[in-house]
């Protein structure tokens, strides 16, 4: 295929768009669309059949899906709900799923499993927040004290997984106390922004002019929304930190900001989720299957076993902690939040192509913990539903 060739990134495109609306013919199968386009990425991937290749116009929207990814689960985190016993509660959770996670790895570290047991770690403590709200959503859940902890919750694993990675692995190193420096400064930035964007907010005229404009061509919103988040990925890109970052950033920053949406712009974010879950999304997932080492799986002997390994860390690593839960909402709904909190793909498909290009991550460790992703999202919620339907 030649370079600057469109043609693999149509049939990339063709997968985002016949995954989902082949499942669309099969309501009462619940598999999420994801798990089947990864799935599919990798049959049409080099280790398989080979008509798609990590080209570079694949690889220039695989990155732009991975960004528009980390800034929508920025955009689902309520920073104002971050605080009191529910934090509390979250943060003994998250410390908990750390301590577990990082036994878990060191262990496999020393049977030399793993390059860098550390950052497989934090990766595992991740969660999938943008695959549980609208579960919780259908399940009338959202309100509930039960729905807010694992908002809660998944909200703080999410935001420490970003931070961690970026404090502990940044692409450019230059030591921790400079990495220290820069998260000040992309902090101090987040607050000067909200700053501006509150004082901006009591301007009449300028709000009228977007409330105008906001649903014209112009799309004024959503062009201020594409150009925060590239400014901050190219921000953090500059000086020095991850892509991951900068996106998740823009988008807690957003949600911070636009507090008041639903009142006065109500159908602004699901545009933003239009774009990103219609445009860019779909291709980095499917691009993610491209790039999994099947090769390495089919061969069975230490990478395949390391499928059920990653699978059963995930659920000691991010349901265990869920019984600090207990308390608040007993122990049935104590389990529901353990293997919600269980449900990973997004954060490690992105984190595991990070940890592949900084040499952190083998190709088939990657391979091996996207897979054990996949099969948490196939079987942790759709057993969660069920405890949820059984509630009294």
């Amino acid at each position: 295929m030649e370079e600057g060739s469109f043609a693999g990134l149509a049939i990339v495109a063709a997968v985002g768009f016949l995954v989902p609306l082949l499942l669309g013919f099969f309501p009462r199968l619940r598999v999420p669309s994801v798990v089947v386009e990864i799935a599919v990425g990798a049959m049409i991937g080099p280790s398989a059949l080979g008509w798609v290749h990590m080209d570079e116009p694949i690889r220039i929207f695989s990155r732009l899906g991975m960004a528009s990814l980390l800034f929508l689960a920025g955009l689902e985190i309520e920073l104002e709900s971050l605080r009191g016993g529910l934090l509390r509660i979250a943060l003994r959770g998250i410390v908990i799923s750390l301590g577990i996670s990082v036994a878990f790895c060191y262990t496999l570290g020393t049977f030399g499993v793993l390059q860098s047991p550390l950052f497989v770690a934090i990766i595992l403590s991740s969660s999938a927040i943008g695959i549980v709200i609208p579960l919780l959503k259908d399940a009338r859940e959202m309100g509930t004290p039960f729905g807010q902890a694992i908002i809660v919750g998944m909200s703080i694993a999410d935001f420490g997984t970003v931070l961690l990675l970026t404090l502990l692995f940044s692409a450019e190193g230059g030591g921790r106390l400079k990495t220290l420096v820069l998260l000040a400064l992309v902090g101090l930035l987040c607050w000067l922004a909200a700053t501006a964007a509150a004082s901006l907010g009591r301007w009449e005229k300028l709000s009228r002019t977007l409330e105008r404009l906001q649903d014209t061509t112009a799309m004024i919103r959503i062009r201020g929304a594409a150009m925060l988040l590239i400014l901050f990925v190219v921000l953090v890109q500059e000086i020095g930190l991850e892509l991951m970052l900068g996106a998740f950033a823009a988008g807690s920053l957003l949600s911070h900001v636009d507090r008041d949406g639903q009142a006065s712009h109500p159908e602004f974010r699901m545009r933003l989720q239009a774009v990103g879950f219609g445009v860019f999304i779909p291709i980095f997932f499917v691009a993610s299957g491209v790039q999994l080492d099947l090769q390495s799986l089919a061969a069975g002997g230490s990478t395949l076993a390391l499928v059920p390994v990653f699978f059963v860390g995930l659920l000691l690593i991010r349901g265990v902690p869920a019984l600090v839960y207990r308390q608040l909402v007993g122990p049935r709904l104590m389990v529901v939040a353990g293997l919600l909190q269980a449900t990973s793909l997004p954060f490690l498909v992105a984190g595991a192509r990070i940890g592949v290009e900084l040499g952190r991550m083998t190709e088939t460790t990657a391979a091996a913990l996207i897979s054990a992703g996949m099969l948490s999202v196939l079987l942790f919620p759709s057993t969660a539903l069920v405890l949820l339907q059984k509630k009294s």
